[in-house]
């Protein structure tokens, strides 16, 4: 589903409350039939998040930030794993290089890069698509695709209606009151 709006309209605030990192003021959030806050760690599992912000180490490496993440996640990835992923990336190479060395799409794609590791069943993605470029989109597009055909579901906010497979995309527009 993509959550479209203009700037300030609440997109961000909402995928936050889908995580149970804001509160909601009247309602609730349902996963599996039940409200996410009377289940919380399984909720978890079934949760990928990934904000507007990289959320790096930026001492860190490349390779250590993906593992630390995926480690938080419950996955271990052994060498082959992370090397694959980040080829996939566009990050072949940069495996030991710090982060806050990384230009600023490199770092976003080092962040979007635990999507392929991630065992959810639920990506909610705020702003992926931003310090993209064109093969960046197009890989991240392929991404999300091959989780929808597995079954998978993302909620993300975007200024880009970018197509993401052959799923047709609901749509929920967000406006001021």
């Amino acid at each position: 589903m993509y959550v479209t709006g203009a700037n300030g309209v609440g997109k961000t605030s909402l995928l936050r409350m889908v995580c149970g990192l804001a509160s909601i003021e009247s309602g609730d959030i349902l996963w599996n039939k039940l409200p996410i806050h009377q289940q919380r760690e399984a909720y978890r599992q079934d949760l990928c998040y990934l904000g507007h912000l990289n959320a790096l180490q930026e001492s860190m490496t490349v390779r250590e930030n993906l593992i630390f993440n995926a480690a938080l996640g419950g996955m271990a990835p052994d060498t082959s794993q992370t090397r694959d992923v980040l080829a996939r990336f566009g990050l072949h190479g940069r495996s030991q290089q710090l982060v806050r060395h990384l230009s600023q799409g490199q770092k976003r794609r080092v962040a979007l890069s635990r999507l392929a590791l991630s065992p959810a069943r639920l990506w909610v993605l705020d702003e992926p698509y931003v310090a993209m470029d064109d093969a960046g989109i197009l890989m991240l597009s392929d991404l999300i695709a091959g989780h929808l055909s597995r079954g998978g579901l993302a909620v993300l906010t975007s200024h880009q209606r970018v197509p993401v497979g052959t799923i047709p995309a609901q749509m929920l527009e967000l406006k001021t009151p």
